[in-house]
Formats: C-alpha cells, structure tokens, sequence
C-alpha cells in the first residue's frame, strides 16, 4: 500500500457509519482521500462513528443501497474513483430471524452498487466485501482458497455466496470487456473475524465482552470450541486498500476474489480468546457456557491467503495478542472518556509502523 496514492483520491465508502466501515473512513482520511460516506444511520447504540466523530473530515450521506438513483446520484456528484462497498447485514443470527432483510441488502444492495458504477465514468476501481463464511464449509481443517466452492447454510453466508456471484457477473459482464480505457477493476474481498475498538453489534464476541464489563454482569457463550480467524480490524482494510490501489493501476490484473485472512497459528478458539482477554482486562472478564439448542453455526473456519501474500505483498502485521491488547485499549480508552477518535488514529499509526517494522506489543 503506498500512502502518497490515497492522497486526494475521491473515494466512495458504503456503509461507512458501520464498524469496519468507520476505521476505514477515518483511514482515508488520514492519508488525504476525498471520502464521501454513503449509508444508513449507525447500526448500533454506540457506535464508533459517532464516539470517533467519522464524519468530520468526510462528506457523509444518509442513504439506502437499496434506492438505485440515490446512490447513483451519489456516487456521481462526488465523482468517485474508487468504491468500497461494505454496507451489508452482517450478522448470523439476524439472518435467521429476518432472512428477506439480509437477501435483500446483501444480495440486491450489491447489484445496486454495481449498476450504479456502470454509469458513473469516474469509477475506476471497485472492492466489494464480504466475508470467509461464503465457502461451502464442511468443516475441512485446510483453509479456504479462492477458487473453493461457495455456499452457506444459513441466510447470512448463503447471501454473501450470493454477492460473490453477482460480483463475478458484473465484472464479466460489464467492465473487464470494454474498451482499456473504459474498464473498470471489481475484485471482491472476504476477510476473518475481525476485532477492534469500537465494535458494539450483537451476538459478536467482543462486543459481548465489552458490553458483559460495563454492566458488570456474566457473559453466556453459546460455542466455546469454535474455531475462528481472528484479526484485528486493520489487517482486513489493509488488504482492501492494497487491492483497490492495484486495481485501479492494473484493472485487468487483479479483478477477482481475495482472502485476507490471518497466519494458522492466529486461527483460536473462542474459549482461547477469552481466556487472553481475561489476562488483559481482568478478573471482571468472566463466561458461562449456554448449553441451550443454537442456530447452526460452522466450528472450524479458516482462510488460506497465499494468493494475497504472492501477488499483492500483503500479509498480517500483528500478532493476535497483540490485537487483542489494542482492542482492550480502545475500550479502556472508552471507559475514561479519552478522545476516541485520536484513540483510533494511535492504532493506524502504529499498525503503519508495523507495515515497515518487526511485529510489536501495545500496553
């Protein structure tokens, strides 16, 4: 990733008043980018974006992905060069209890985006994310590699499949078979479980730490041996970045699908995650086992982002504990009201530090 690139690039970010969404934003503009955020309100109460004040330094638009001339107004006022589209339902078991919901944002709230950019000249690079679960898991403990069959057998990883797919059939479709100087580079993205400051959705594991703490109450975990990805939320947009830049130098060579995922040995269970938070938050980090029935969740999940490290020289910067240390930071840093938006703006710039240096520990 070369930071002089970004520098007043006009950048379009869907969802950008989520989560990953918000660190993203607040990276772009610390690296000069135009970024006009396109979104719904936050999906949370909390949120990151509100707590680290995104939307200063960005123009924000309160929008839906699913009103096609809005956003395609949108995008073509700001004149986008560059699209990340994150906006999405992104949690499992909503998708079980509103299905329809998640299809509809999901799956159509991409072919939206992707319409839009047909029609908007300025777009020259295009990075659609969606997420590791779009395999077809059948619990194998090699990880998943590109060209791996999709799937899903709930709602969630099922529509993200499907946004693999719709992605595949605009790119082929549309944009790499024009003319050289009309193509347009789409590649899509999936990542791990990402962790970081500022993440307050349900039934996430963090989240539900982090929330467990502050009302001094229990936390009931429903699938301690379930095996994860974890990475912090910089590694994933890191990688975004990295793709989107060579994207929009060499379109035809790198419009397909990426994982961005973390090192085997980063790949713990969740009983493991909770046994390191408890190391660094205390003794106030405390579970119980739920041995209720559950929705079906896969046990083992795991990428395999060779492709990545060969042909984009990205690879993960930061140990899991030490991403975890930075995520406990953050909300520590929460709890004693400090400036959370410099709080994220720390983290960047010492995960800069790490894209040239040996790994590091925050304490």
């Amino acid at each position: 990733m070369t930071l002089a690139f970004w520098r007043n690039k006009r950048v379009l970010v869907t969802g950008h008043t989520g989560f990953k969404g918000s660190w993203l934003s607040l990276w772009l503009q610390s690296m000069g980018a135009e970024v006009t955020g396109y979104a719904l309100a936050p999906p949370t109460q909390p949120s990151l974006y509100a707590l680290a004040n995104v939307g200063r330094g960005m123009q924000s638009v309160h929008g839906d992905i699913l009103d096609l001339q809005n956003l395609q107004r949108v995008m073509g006022d700001c004149k986008s060069e560059i699209v990340f589209h994150l906006a999405a339902q992104a949690i499992v078991r909503q998708s079980y209890t509103n299905p329809l919901e998640t299809y509809k944002t999901n799956v159509n709230g991409t072919a939206h985006v992707l319409e839009a950019v047909r029609y908007v000249p300025s777009v020259r690079a295009v990075v659609v994310i969606t997420s590791d679960k779009c395999y077809e898991n059948v619990g194998m403990m090699e990880g998943h590699v590109e060209t791996d069959p999709l799937g899903g057998a709930d709602p969630y990883s099922s529509s993200k499949a499907a946004a693999e797919l719709v992605t595949a059939a605009y790119r082929k479709s549309y944009f790499m078979p024009a003319k050289a100087d009309e193509r347009v580079g789409i590649a899509s993205a999936r990542s791990g479980n990402v962790i970081g400051g500022g993440d307050w959705a349900a039934d996430r594991l963090i989240p539900d730490v982090a929330r467990a703490i502050l009302n001094k109450q229990t936390l009931s975990i429903r699938n301690p041996h379930a095996v994860r990805p974890w990475q912090h939320v910089l590694e994933p947009l890191c990688g975004y970045l990295t793709l989107a830049e060579k994207l929009y130098q060499q379109p035809e060579s790198f419009s397909e699908s990426w994982n961005f995922g973390p090192d085997e040995s980063e790949c713990w269970s969740v009983l493991n995650i909770l046994e390191a938070l408890r190391e660094l938050w205390g003794s106030s980090v405390s579970w119980r086992i739920e041995h209720l029935p559950q929705p079906y969740e896969a046990k083992y999940l795991k990428l395999d982002s060779t492709k990545a490290r060969k042909r984009l020289g990205w690879r993960p910067r930061w140990k899991l504990r030490s991403a975890l240390e930075f995520t406990v930071n953050w909300y520590r840093d929460y709890q004693s009201n400090r400036d959370l938006r410099a709080s994220v703006d720390a983290q960047i710039s010492a995960y800069l530090d790490a894209l040239n240096h040996v790994e590091i520990s925050h304490s």
